[in-house]
């Protein structure tokens, strides 16, 4: 099952991530970090499909998708 880390420390709070999830399953936290911003947060981690959308749309690189077995690559680097 795939899964999302969201690094609160590099999030600076831009929302990308949130409107970029097809799955809806991102939102921002009603806690503020250390750098005084909202953070994004997974709300339903079972969802995921891994796409890695929400990493690749971050500007931060504060998002880590973690995949176990089956990849979806969107994009051949």
């Amino acid at each position: 099952m795939p899964g999302i880390k969201i690094d609160k420390d590099y999030c600076k709070g831009c929302e990308l991530c949130v409107r970029a999830c097809p799955q809806q399953i991102i939102s921002m936290s009603k806690d503020i970090t250390v750098r005084g911003y909202f953070y994004a947060r997974v709300h339903e981690p079972s969802r995921c499909i891994g796409c890695r959308i929400c990493a690749i749309t971050c500007p931060d690189a504060a998002i880590d998708v973690i995949t176990n077995g089956t990849t979806f690559e969107l994009f051949h680097y």
